[in-house]
Formats: C-alpha cells, structure tokens, sequence
C-alpha cells in the first residue's frame, strides 16, 4: 500500500495560488504572484529537501502539471538536482481532460478508481505539491494519507484556496510541527476519523437564546 502526501505552500487565509512567481497562475486577476519569496527561509527548504529526499512519485492536477512540466525540465543552478528527480519520476496527472502529457514518465488518471488502484500497489509514496483541486476529492474518498502545510504569516485574500467549498468535513491529527525563523509554521496532520459536534451549552437557553434561534430558522438573523 501506498501513500499520498499533500504539501501546500498557504497563506493565513487559506490561500494557495501562485506562489512562485507572478506568471505562475495570474487567472482570476491574481495580483499577488510570487508572495511566498518574502517569507521563504532555511527552515521551509529543509522541509521542501526533506519531502523530495527519497524515491517518489507525482501526483498532481492538470493545471500544476503544465507549470512543472513548463519548468523542471528546463531548470539550471541549484535547483537543476531537484528538476532532474521530477524527470525521473513518475508523474501520475488526475483528469478527465485529453490534454497532452508529453513530460517524461507521465500517466492519465481519469477516475478516482485508477488512483485507488495505484495506490493499493507496490512503490514509493504518491507526493502532492500544489494542485489544490485534488485535495476536496481525495479527502472525501479518504485517500490523503498525510496533509504538510507550510503556513506564511500574510492575508492574501482573493485567491485559489486549498480547502474550499466542496471540501468533507474530516478531523484531523497533528503528527509534528515546527516554526521557522521567519515564523512561518510547517505542521504534519494525518486523518482522524469524522466531525464530532458537541456542545458547551451547561444550561437550558434563555428566552433571548430561543428568540435568537427562532430568527435563524425563520432566515431573519
């Protein structure tokens, strides 16, 4: 069996768009391309490293998947090690779409089925980076193994966000977490079972609670 590992670059609201760069996603007049840069420090790189350190595959969406595939394989520098393990892998893209992939070890999953199916084999773990359309969907049919947010201390807004509407309530466990000098915090969650609603009402309501409960239902509040 294996895993799937989403990690996500988000800011404190939520959002999840273009971090890279201003090219990297500008559709919805997106004007804020490129803000993880201010906040990017040592600790996050050691955890980005770290993600990429053993054998993995790629697990990512449509739109991700034609930014990689636009720029891993042409990177220099530094980062050209990183470019060269993406090339190795293989890249499993969730659509439905009949959109060329033309990247080194690339495969189309049309259903969800196919992931299961995948994931139920032999070999290394599935890492999500980016792609925040898969995670509403992965999370309804409990494929998400682990969730490493990389939280930056900036409101962004406006944005693609990484749980939106559409996402199943689940709860979850905190495995580990660190702040980074720059005081962004990485934490680890892993699923753990469903919502549990409780109450700390420790008394019958009042009048006024049962008023305002009338208005609610009577959609005046």
């Amino acid at each position: 069996m294996r895993r799937i590992i989403g990690a996500a670059f988000v800011s404190l609201d939520g959002v999840m768009q273009a971090p890279g760069g201003p090219a990297e996603d500008p559709t919805g007049g997106f004007k804020h391309g490129g803000w993880l840069t201010q906040f990017f420090d040592e600790g996050v790189a050691k955890r980005v490293d770290a993600l990429f350190s053993g054998e993995f595959d790629l697990l990512l969406g449509r739109r991700t998947y034609d930014i990689f595939a636009a720029f891993w394989p042409y990177v220099t520098g530094d980062e050209k090690a990183l470019g060269e393990k993406f090339d190795r892998a293989t890249k499993y893209v969730l659509t439905s779409q009949k959109h060329p992939l033309d990247w080194n070890n690339s495969h189309r999953l049309a259903t969800l089925a196919e992931l299961s199916a995948i994931k139920r084999g032999d070999g290394p773990d599935l890492i999500i980076q980016g792609s925040g359309t898969l995670y509403p969907q992965l999370l309804a049919n409990n494929l998400i193994d682990e969730l490493r947010l990389m939280t930056f201390p900036v409101i962004l807004g406006p944005g693609k966000r990484l749980l939106g509407e559409g996402t199943a309530a689940r709860a979850m466990r905190m495995i580990e977490h660190e702040v980074t000098s720059a005081g962004n915090v990485v934490a680890t969650y892993a699923p753990n079972g469903e919502v549990r609603p409780g109450s700390f009402a420790t008394q019958e309501p009042s009048t006024a609670e049962r008023e305002r409960r009338e208005k609610i239902a009577q959609g005046k509040w």
